[in-house]
């Protein structure tokens, strides 16, 4: 039987379980499904050695960003503003707010090509999105809207029997796992921008600050913390799995046979003929899911970044009366995400390829900004980091500055390696 304590600690984890879990799952949204395809239908296995150090460095920056909320009570715009100024602030706060704006239109973009699998045009199912997910949060409580993203969540685990039903060969895919594949061989270009691909797509900005913000608006004290870290790490695993799975999933049949795809809607009808057509539905119930989740979710982490970063109020519990400006960013983020979907013409590739860049480009400033303030004795008192845990964080900064840096140079001079 359970001693008590650990029927405790089990109420505690159920309590404040949520933030974590729920940022790190967001982040495996149309965009990153279609990176994770390709990359499997492309590359095989060969880059699953990636998913290892992805959910270490996924599980340092998402348990800062939980960790500076707990213990200050603020956001992560808040403390950037209050220790760096108004001025680095505003640069940072309206990069976000334009890359956030692109992946709102992808999201859309995700959700129409799903439900257009199912026969529905987008026409139909765009705007019934767009009301949908304006309703949930400006109409709804924190409470509430965390109970449905947290449903939301759960439906990624199609990705995972999709990846059964794909019967893979498992001995190379755990070969491929423990051992790097950075032969010489493998590392040219088109690989090298798939890897940089992998890792921007599992870890975002954004992610920083809309966990930061969560669990300061869930009202997390810091005697709950150690049950907080637990929903951060089972969040960053299972978001890492799905992943795995979906590549895995390509890889057994897509790469076996030489189909090619470039988006999560061409993988998702290759995998008919190939692992049959209730891996097919499956991985569209999870894109049509995974897209509309994340329109949830970006325009509210650009609504909490943008306000916290001005000064303004704003929170799922506030209202257009004393928040104006939270949900005005939010509606507005909705209604210009769904409405570019439905022009035609709008080059909604290009947007999203420019996003990822400015992703790239700002990930490794908003960490430096974490790590930073998380050292801060005078604002975190005894719980900044260790000296094991600043070297893991700092490694961290390093390889995604240096994958930056390198995807800055491919995209200059693609030929150079």
């Amino acid at each position: 039987m359970f001693k008590k304590t650990t029927w405790r600690n089990i109420a505690l984890f159920l309590a404040v379980i949520g933030p974590g879990i729920i940022t790190a799952n967001v982040d495996n949204d149309a965009g990153g499904i279609a990176t994770y395809s390709i990359a499997g239908a492309t590359y095989g296995y060969k880059l699953l050695w990636a998913m290892v150090p992805i959910a270490i460095a996924l599980i340092v920056v998402q348990e800062t960003a939980s960790r500076l909320g707990v213990v200050t009570g603020k956001g992560f715009a808040d403390l950037i503003r209050e220790h760096y100024g108004i001025r680095i602030t505003f640069y940072v706060m309206m990069t976000l707010l334009f890359v956030n704006l692109a992946n709102t239109m992808a999201e859309f973009a995700g959700w129409a090509a799903a439900l257009e699998i199912f026969g529905v045009t987008k026409y139909i199912s765009v705007p019934i999105a767009a009301v949908v997910v304006w309703l949930l949060v400006v109409k709804g409580t924190y409470r509430a809207v965390e109970k449905i993203f947290l449903i939301f969540a759960t439906i990624y685990l199609t990705y995972i029997v999709s990846g059964l039903l794909a019967h893979p060969n498992w001995g190379l895919a755990l070969h491929d796992t423990i051992v790097p594949q950075l032969s010489r061989g493998n590392m040219n270009t088109a690989y090298l921008i798939a890897l940089i691909a992998v890792v921007g797509t599992t870890i975002a900005p954004w992610m920083q600050f809309y966990l930061q913000s969560a669990v300061v608006e869930k009202g997390i004290k810091i005697d709950q913390y150690n049950a907080t870290r637990w929903d951060v790490v089972v969040g960053c695993i299972f978001a890492n799995i799905v992943a795995y799975f979906i590549v895995i999933a390509c890889a057994a049949t897509l790469f076996k046979y030489g189909a090619h795809v470039h988006s999560a809607k061409d993988a998702a009808l290759a995998l008919a003929p190939l692992a049959g057509r209730y891996a097919t539905m499956l991985f569209a119930v999870g894109l049509a899911n995974a897209s509309l989740f994340a329109a949830s979710i970006l325009p509210l982490s650009t609504a909490y970044s943008v306000s916290e970063g001005m000064g303004w109020e704003g929170g799922v519990n506030t209202t257009f009366r004393n928040a104006p400006q939270f949900n005005w960013i939010y509606t507005g983020l909705i209604a210009v995400g769904a409405a570019a979907v439905l022009i035609p013409g709008v080059p909604l590739i290009t947007i999203l390829y420019a996003s990822q860049f400015l992703n790239g480009l700002l990930l490794p400033v908003t960490m430096i900004f974490a790590v930073l303030l998380v050292n801060k004795k005078e604002l975190m008192g005894e719980h900044t980091n260790g000296p094991i845990y600043n070297t893991i964080a700092w490694g961290a900064v390093v390889a995604v500055m240096t994958l930056s840096g390198l995807l800055a140079i491919t995209t200059i001079a693609p030929n150079l390696f």
